[in-house]
């Protein structure tokens, strides 16, 4: 199986005056629009992709939509366990009613998934991240199977400027 953690595009800065909760933040309109290029340049290295679960925060399920609309992907469905509070034990049992697809993408935030990665790749829970996902990033690790700690492999990590630059 192959994963592919998405970090969200760029959002505004927290402000709680304007959103009192941060899962009410959103994507920026400049945000929208460079994720909008790194979609298209997303498309290009991942074309296929069988399931698309998200943070329901808005910045997260925002990104999410626009996969699906410009680069093809699944609508997505959403998953809690990707939003804080974050649990890898918890994250990896909610994954387990998708362990038949081929491909699922995961769209969260910083610095859950990079911990995540972290996790899968070394087996270590609680392991400190080896990366920095910037926002718009997505990194594609494969699996012989369902993903379990220990067993993922790295295949690549591409930030948000190649993706566009992919795109262009």
């Amino acid at each position: 199986m192959d994963v592919y953690l998405v970090r969200h595009a760029i959002a505004y800065d927290r402000d709680a005056a304007r959103w009192p909760a941060d899962d009410l933040r959103p994507l920026t309109r400049e945000g929208e629009e460079r994720f909008r290029k790194a979609a298209r340049g997303l498309a290009l290295v991942a074309p296929r992709v069988d399931r698309v679960l998200s943070s329901p925060a808005v910045r997260a399920w925002r990104t999410a939509e626009i996969l699906c609309e410009v680069a093809g992907w699944p609508p997505p469905a959403p998953l809690d366990e990707l939003a804080a509070p974050y649990s890898e034990a918890g994250l990896l049992e909610a994954l387990e009613p998708h362990a038949e697809v081929r491909s699922l993408a995961l769209v969260g935030h910083e610095p859950y998934l990079s911990q995540l990665a972290a996790h899968l790749l070394t087996g270590a829970e609680g392991a400190p991240s080896m990366f920095e996902m910037k926002k718009g990033s997505c990194a594609c690790l494969g699996f012989p199977g369902k993903p379990r700690p220990g067993e993922g492999v790295l295949h690549w990590l591409l930030p948000p400027k190649v993706l566009r630059a992919l795109h262009d």
